[in-house]
């Protein structure tokens, strides 16, 4: 049995545990359905990967009605779309959630965008693994951190969303995130899904979010498609550990490159199922690099890229016991 004090580890005990535990079913005997994918879905991971990576950049984050632009320049597709900021939020008082919801006019878009850690509070979001029932579906619970930074952007979403529906009824709804982004992405799709809203989900190495209820109910297509895109090496979609019953959405886009080497159609494999072996949950390495790279530097935007990782301990610690 796992003890519940993991609740508040420190990052590295709980890669080494991450490490430990997938050492211990990687002999198991697993059926694992893989399959290829199109150049239309590699093509959509890529797009959806830049608008992951706009999040990060200040000035989407704080100029509602602006176009999208990444200082950086990792984010060309978006910046070659007509796009505008509905609204924007940054770090809100509790919980440091930023991101933006924005219309593409070229692709007839409406797009929710999340950005990944960055400041102490934004990361002891990260920490807090104890689950709470949420309004999504029956039994479905999720990361009492998560759940908190998701309802303090909620409102603001919403608002925009059902806006921008009724100027634009033909336009499609996508959330989407990196890192911590990509459970908020997570939430926000499960809940507006909830109330019956279509939405297509695309996150880049997500941890868990929720139980196996909530997962079921996120990888069910019946309301939009999920693409939870992950990346061979990264720790960070092994957290919380699955034996805190922690499940993740289905399916698994697994890219299958180097740290930093771009991903061509050939490196990324399919895996079906809420807690699958076959690609990031059963491989015991970790590169802290692999976090940051998903179709280029999707953090580029951020000074303090990785901080999710390396952030100093006793900082955390302080920061825990202020609360």
């Amino acid at each position: 049995m796992v003890s519940t004090s993991l609740k508040y580890a420190p990052w590295s005990a709980l890669l080494l545990l991450v490490s430990q535990l997938s050492s211990s079913v990687s002999a198991a005997p697993l059926e694992v359905q893989k399959r290829a994918i199109s150049s239309d879905i590699f093509n959509k991971l890529e797009f959806f990967a830049q608008y992951s990576g706009a999040a990060y950049c200040p000035s989407n984050n704080d100029s509602p009605g602006s176009e999208i632009h990444c200082d950086e320049g990792n984010c060309p597709l978006i910046e070659a779309a007509d796009t505008e900021t509905l609204t924007e939020f940054e770090n809100s008082i509790k919980t440091d959630v930023t991101g933006f919801v924005a219309l593409d006019n070229t692709n007839k878009l409406i797009v929710i965008s999340f950005r990944g850690s960055r400041s102490v509070r934004n990361w002891i979001t990260n920490l807090v693994f104890p689950t709470t029932e949420t309004t999504i579906c029956a039994d479905c619970k999720a990361s009492t951190g998560f759940w908190k930074s998701w309802l303090e952007a909620e409102d603001g979403v919403r608002t925009a969303v059902t806006a921008a529906q009724a100027a634009h009824p033909d336009y499609k709804v996508v959330a989407t995130g990196h890192s911590l982004g990509g459970a908020l992405a997570t939430l926000a799709a499960g809940a507006l899904r909830a109330n019956g809203t279509n939405v297509d989900l695309y996150t880049y190495g997500s941890p868990k979010v929720g139980n196996g209820e909530f997962a079921t109910f996120l990888s069910d297509t019946s309301k939009g498609a999920s693409y939870r895109v992950t990346h061979r090496d990264d720790p960070v979609p092994r957290l919380p550990p699955f034996l805190l019953g922690f499940r993740h959405v289905s399916p698994e886009y697994y890219i299958d490159s180097g740290v930093e080497e771009y991903p061509t159609l050939d490196n990324i494999e399919v895996y079906d199922g809420t807690l699958n072996f076959g690609g990031s949950e059963g491989n015991i390495a970790i590169q802290v690099d692999a976090h940051r790279f998903y179709f280029g530097r999707t953090s580029a935007c951020e000074r303090e890229e990785g901080i999710e990782i390396k952030r100093d301990e006793e900082a955390v610690r302080q920061a825990l016991e202020a609360r």
